[in-house]
């Protein structure tokens, strides 16, 4: 594994957005991990030491989560700052074309990016999010993001966590473990709290009053989608998943048990789905 970093730039300044990286450097073929909207890059070090064997794998923290900078503006924590960003970054890459896996909010920058005209975006694994959230989920992850919550001890913050985070799926501790090395942060009085910027919460919780509704977008998609959801989603309900078989670029669905939004991609079953579907369509 290595880490990177490119200086990207928002209406306010600059900001540093940083990344590790799995796999030959050299490898023309080129995977970009994006996470969600609370997580970080390190969220794919399972799958991308898989994956590293085939490809190059990127997994940027976007801007106010893990070792990237916060921004000094808290509403531009928006889409079109992440996408300006991954742009950046895909350009720093120096591929022609990348293939791209998203977990929720890295699922929709995925999917914005394989929508614009001459689109770098090859492929496209989306995990558990589609153009269509019903805005009672949107509510269930705005009443906790972002609370400045602090908690007495690392210990108090990984249980907290376990809770808040119980859809992933995740049932080992060995699991839990890698999943929250890099989810939590210390404060200078010892106390511990979540490793993104809080004030991502604001330009979100408008989200929160109504759908979100981005079907044109996903009708402007036409390369090859894998998606991926967790059978008792919230996020992506069944009926949506369902009607993105149908529509746009007709993807390919993939369920997964005993999780809701967002299955973590650590088991070997999920890893396997995505192994096979892009050395499938690469064959």
């Amino acid at each position: 594994m290595r880490e990177g970093s490119i200086r990207a730039l928002s209406p306010h300044g600059f900001h540093r957005v940083r990344y590790v990286e799995w796999g030959d450097a050299d490898n023309p073929s080129v995977l970009f991990c994006a996470h969600g909207l609370t997580r970080n890059g390190r969220d794919f070090d399972r799958l991308a030491q898989v994956l590293s064997a085939h490809y190059r794998v990127i997994c940027p923290d976007v801007a106010g989560r893990g070792a990237s900078e916060w921004l000094s503006q808290p509403f531009e924590y928006v889409y079109p700052t992440y996408l300006t960003d991954m742009a950046a970054l895909i350009a720093r890459c120096g591929a022609e074309q990348v293939d791209w896996l998203g977990t929720s909010m890295g699922g929709l920058i995925g999917m914005m990016l394989a929508a614009q005209p001459g689109t770098p975006i090859r492929r496209l694994v989306m995990n558990d999010v589609g153009p269509f959230i019903p805005q009672d989920a949107v509510a269930r992850i705005a009443s906790y993001v972002g609370t400045p919550l602090e908690f007495d001890s690392r210990e108090d913050f990984e249980r907290y966590a376990k809770v808040i985070w119980a859809p992933f799926g995740v049932t080992e501790e060995a699991d839990w473990s890698e999943l929250l090395a890099h989810s939590g942060r210390a404060l200078g009085d010892g106390r511990w709290t979540f490793n993104y910027d809080p004030a991502i919460a604001m330009p979100f919780a408008q989200m929160a009053a109504a759908d979100v509704d981005l079907w044109p977008l996903w009708d402007s998609v036409h390369c090859p989608v894998l998606l991926l959801r967790g059978e008792s989603s919230d996020i992506l309900p069944r009926p949506v998943a369902e009607q993105m078989t149908r529509r746009g670029p007709c993807a390919q669905l993939v369920e997964f048990h005993g999780c809701g939004h967002a299955p973590a991609l650590m088991s070997p079953t999920q890893i396997a789905a995505v192994h096979d579907w892009l050395l499938g369509e690469t064959d």
